[in-house]
């Protein structure tokens, strides 16, 4: 049962979420009917994700032969025990994360202005510091291997997002696992804490 609490369907935060994410998980079927997930590098653009490789390979062939596709990005923030909230039972232990999937059509791109524009958002991402000229169709550099690589572009048909920030939780369980990331203080825990105070805030007395 998926729980309410936790879906986002603002599109700014999504969008923000994708935006900060570089790596997601591609779930396709095979020639022989089999699934296959394949991790990989994407952008987000224009309501849709886009990603790039070789013409060959098993990927490519997967989708040439079933269009249908999963996508899915997660980014996990915290391990929350279950002592935060309860000294003696393990079901409160959980994790805290973000995560969107696309359930959609993989379409190969064939427009080379479509995929410079794609695989520029690619260096905006993975290279932001600059150090290479744009990639421009019309740059004659460029044209050669703009027609070599492969781009698809993902476009979902029904995209959710859940981001498990302790929403379901009781004020008082809440302020205790607050409390107890912030005694611990892990390398995400105060950004941990922002999140639940952003996504589940205290009610007023």
């Amino acid at each position: 049962m998926r729980r309410k609490e936790f879906k986002v369907e603002n599109e700014e935060e999504l969008t923000a979420f994708l935006d900060e994410m570089s790596f997601g998980f591609l779930g396709v079927t095979d020639g022989e009917g089999r699934p296959r997930v394949i991790p990989l590098n994407f952008v987000y653009t224009g309501g849709c994700f886009y990603f790039h490789g070789s013409h060959a390979g098993g990927k490519m062939e997967a989708i040439r032969k079933m269009d249908k596709v999963c996508f899915t990005v997660a980014d996990e923030f915290a391990l929350i025990p279950s002592y935060f909230t309860d000294p003696e039972m393990a079901c409160p232990a959980t994790s805290y994360f973000k995560s969107v999937t696309a359930f959609g059509t993989a379409e190969i791109v064939t427009d080379l202005g479509e995929k410079a524009a794609a695989l520029d958002k690619f260096m905006h991402k993975l290279q932001p510091e600059g150090g290479y000229e744009p990639v421009d169709a019309e740059n004659p550099k460029y044209r050669p291997a703009l027609k070599a690589v492969a781009v698809v572009r993902i476009v979902p048909e029904e995209l959710t997002a859940k981001f498990k920030f302790g929403q379901n939780l009781k004020e008082e369980d809440r302020s205790a696992v607050i409390s107890g990331l912030e005694a611990r203080g892990g390398e995400r825990d105060a950004e941990t804490v922002e999140m639940m105070k952003k996504f589940c805030p205290f009610h007023s007395s």
